[in-house]
């Protein structure tokens, strides 16, 4: 029975094992034991695949490891691996069994050195950067006095009750519309961009606030996010953007129009009072007064005191002087221009009388007459001509018409041609039941002759 149970344990031990039989061998082992832990490497030949797994192998200087990290768990992940990357990854050893080869499923990426956010914050910031996001160009301005402001922000948080205490001690002729929205979680940005978008929509909203109070990188991450960004890039309503603290910026800073250290700050930036603008105005007009009366005080001692110049008595002689010349040839030019009038009204009288005298237009008539004249002889000789030559042309007519065949064959005659087209002259010329085209006055006529 030993020897049998002997057999049988050598037999088991020389039965081959096929390749899934090992593979999967190997499987339950490596996954049994290595279902929890961190590597840290080098990332290189990351590649992100269509369906949204992400592919890459983190290596050092002496081996590598084939890593897999799929859709479900990269979602969470803040930024992008790249590669020449240091990072550390934590998951779980698995078999892949169509090629033989383990590797890592990644449940968690870190970037050794800087942080996660920090690294998508600036991977982020420098994509828009390149796409014109905060070019100065692209600011809008402020209403002066906005009438009604969109705020998107948490209902419930304490950057709400500061701007709407603030509106209400400052200006009692501006509205508020409030987009709700989450300002801290999973899916607070697409919120956020949604009530920007809402408030788009509505005409009469003339600026709109984003905003939340303090917090840490992680509470403020929302603001960080592409689609908030991109809803505050697309608003045609001006944005002004008032997260956290002084010291917090944000993604969302960057890309509004006018950015607010506080919430607090935003409300005072639209409701400008009308007693701070009058105020303003009043000091403007006084320092214009002021300015105005100290030129004008300026230049009256200026005046005065070049008005009590003894230099001036000797600029007044001269000016006087300077005048009583201008009379002089003033009055020397009317006398002149007066006879030079009289000469040439002298000249015009004795022309005139020259031209009398002259009678142009008795001469005018007498060559009239003789043109009449002319043309009447010369219309009656061409009317002669013209019945001369009618009468010629009219005898010509009919002597040229006695002479035609054609007047011949109106009397009664005829003219034969043969099958050629030759006039026929004789009967001989023609054999028997030859064909004969006859041509009488109105018309031919086919002949046969017999």
């Amino acid at each position: 029975m030993s020897q049998l149970s002997f057999l049988d344990q050598l037999t088991r031990q020389r039965r081959a094992l096929s390749v899934s039989e090992l593979t999967s061998q190997l499987k339950d082992l490596i996954e049994g034991n290595y279902f929890n832990v961190w590597v840290e490497g080098e990332v290189s030949n990351f590649r992100r695949h269509s369906s949204g797994h992400w592919y890459f192998t983190l290596k050092d200087e002496l081996a590598q490891l084939r890593c897999a990290c799929f859709k479900t768990q990269n979602r969470l992940v803040r930024f992008s691996p790249e590669d020449g990357m240091a990072a550390r990854v934590r998951g779980r050893l698995s078999v892949y069994e169509a090629r033989g080869e383990y590797q890592m499923v990644v449940e968690t990426i870190e970037p050794t050195g800087a942080g996660a956010l920090q690294l998508a914050f600036e991977q982020l910031k420098a994509k828009l950067a390149a796409e014109g996001f905060f070019d100065l160009s692209r600011k809008r301005p402020l209403p002066l006095f906005p009438r009604r402001v969109g705020l998107v922000t948490s209902p419930t948080g304490a950057a709400i009750r500061d701007i709407l205490r603030t509106l209400r001690r400052r200006s009692h002729t501006t509205s508020v519309l409030i987009a709700p929205a989450r300002v801290q979680g999973e899916g607070a940005a697409h919120e956020i961009a949604g009530a920007i978008a809402t408030l788009n929509s509505i005409a009469s909203v003339d600026v709109i606030i984003i905003g939340r109070g303090g917090g840490s990188i992680e509470d403020l991450w929302c603001f960080n996010e592409e689609v908030v960004a991109r809803a505050v890039f697309l608003s045609r309503t001006p944005v002004i953007a008032a997260i956290g603290h002084e010291t917090d910026f944000t993604i969302a800073d960057f890309t509004a129009d006018l950015r607010a250290s506080t919430p607090s700050a935003a409300a005072e930036i639209v409701s400008a009072t009308r007693n701070d603008l009058i105020e303003r105005i009043r000091t403007l007009d006084d320092r214009i007064r002021s300015a105005v009366s100290y030129d004008v005080a300026d230049w009256r001692n200026r005046l005065f005191a070049l008005h009590t110049n003894r230099a001036f008595e000797g600029i007044r002689s001269k000016i006087g002087n300077l005048a009583q010349r201008v009379d002089e040839a003033a009055y020397k030019n009317d006398s002149s221009l007066r006879n030079l009038i009289r000469c040439l009204r002298s000249e015009h009288h004795e022309a005139a009388l020259k031209l009398e005298r002259a009678d142009i237009r008795r001469t005018l008539a007498l060559r009239r007459s003789r043109l009449e004249g002319k043309t009447a002889r010369l219309l009656a000789e061409r009317s002669s001509v013209t019945s001369k030559k009618r009468e010629r042309f009219q005898r010509a007519a009919g002597k040229l018409d006695s002479l035609s065949p054609l007047a011949v064959l109106g009397r009664g005659y005829a003219i034969a041609f043969d099958r050629d087209g030759c006039v026929i002259k004789r009967a001989a010329d023609i054999d028997s039941g030859e064909q004969v085209r006859v041509r009488v006055d109105e018309g031919e006529i086919d002949c046969v002759k017999q």
